[in-house]
């Protein structure tokens, strides 16, 4: 399985190299919903980005302060990064969407890369190797934020380049289903996972149709949705780490 997955991302990151650069497309930042309300712009897309926030504030609480998920020891840290990625995403989008542009976008996808990064370790914990899992989280981490700072400042420079952030993006979707259809499961609610890919999917779609939902609709935009769907799919996996148990090994 670990032959696999290597084999799989050096072919992901030769293919990423060889790749014309991608820069930021100045349309990204034209959401669909541009009502206010109050003293909110984009009131819609700020209000539902804090529904990850709630999730992962919940999250934190039944980790660190009562104790109650089920979680693999040995990559106690991963879950907590997740979990406060969660409340990072919130904060950064709700700011992103407030004043949408490259600038405020940074601070939007930090903490995306966090997110992005431990859940894959967490994976790479369960079905593969602990050890592994834990000696790589830190590179990871890094690695995702590296690819924002790089995205960044090539974009000031004129260049910008959105490869190394796709990449890892691109990867885990990939890989993640891959160990679950491969490696044996070492707890139980295997399901829980699959839901949670396919709220995530669910996001991803309404995102990229933004525009047309909020035409058909007229009350709710795709973006919006996209937050929902997330926050539901991240409020999945977090009832999967409290009802789950461990199987025999």
């Amino acid at each position: 399985m670990g032959q696999l997955l290597i084999a799989i991302s050096l072919l992901a990151i030769v293919v990423t190299l060889l790749a014309p650069r991608i820069g930021q497309d100045p349309a990204y930042h034209d959401f669909a919903d541009q009502r206010r309300l109050l003293l909110i712009p984009n009131a819609f897309d700020v209000l539902s980005s804090l529904l990850l926030g709630v999730v992962g504030a919940l999250g934190l609480y039944r980790l660190a302060v009562r104790k109650s998920l089920s979680i693999l020891a040995e990559i106690h840290v991963a879950y907590l990064v997740f979990f406060l990625a969660l409340v990072l995403i919130a904060i950064g989008s709700a700011f992103y969407h407030w004043s949408p542009d490259n600038e405020s976008l940074v601070w939007d996808r930090l903490p995306i890369t966090l997110a992005f990064m431990s859940f894959f370790t967490i994976m790479l914990g369960e079905r593969v190797s602990p050890r592994l899992a834990r000696s790589l989280l830190a590179p990871l981490l890094v690695a995702g934020m590296a690819s924002i700072v790089y995205w960044h400042y090539s974009e000031l420079a004129g260049n910008g380049d959105l490869r190394a952030y796709a990449l890892l993006q691109f990867l885990p979707v990939v890989l993640i289903p891959l160990m679950l259809l491969l490696s044996p499961p070492r707890y139980s609610r295997n399901r829980d996972i699959w839901w949670f890919l396919a709220w995530f999917l669910l996001s991803r779609t309404c995102e990229l149709l933004d525009h047309q939902i909020y035409a058909w609709f007229g009350v709710i935009s795709g973006h919006s949705l996209k937050h929902i769907a997330v926050s539901i799919g991240c409020l999945v996996f977090l009832l999967h780490l409290y009802r789950r148990e461990r199987l025999e090994s």
